[in-house]
């Protein structure tokens, strides 16, 4: 077994999903928006359900979305971070990707299930440390 069903779940168009983190230790959001202005708001959730804001977001990466090329970041478009829920992707070419990651133990207890919606752009979700590991053809629904 290879990466996929081994270390990782991939969701490619995340979007506005109740992405659970029951048998994961955690979850990177890979946010793209060409050249233009995005806004990611974070919520948690039990199993979809009661869903609330997230306030855990302190830094993220930001690169041009080619290279391969990160640099850490404290602050969005807004403001400097500070446990928001909340993030707007600076609008350069140097900020078109913006990599955000959010461990399970970062969710309030009881709480199994987070999402990510942008306003543009694109939503890829990689869910890290899988608790079983399975062929790819088997993996669970991670929705």
């Amino acid at each position: 077994m290879r990466g996929l069903g081994k270390g990782f779940n991939s969701i490619p168009l995340a979007s506005g999903l109740h992405i659970s983190l029951k048998n994961a230790s955690g979850v990177t959001f890979i946010l793209y928006e060409n050249g233009g202005a995005q806004s990611t708001d974070f919520k948690e959730s039990v199993a979809g359900s009661s869903e609330q804001a997230l306030t855990f977001l302190n830094d993220y990466y930001a690169g041009n979305g080619v290279g391969g090329v990160w640099t850490h970041e404290t602050a969005d478009a807004d403001a400097t971070l500070d446990d928001d829920s909340n993030f707007v992707k600076k609008d350069t070419t140097l900020f078109d990707c913006a990599v955000i990651y959010v461990g399970a133990d970062e969710l309030s207890a009881g709480f199994d299930c987070i999402e990510a919606t942008v306003d543009a752009g694109d939503c890829h979700a990689i869910i890290h440390d899988l608790t079983v590991q399975r062929g790819p053809e088997n993996l669970a629904a991670m929705v």
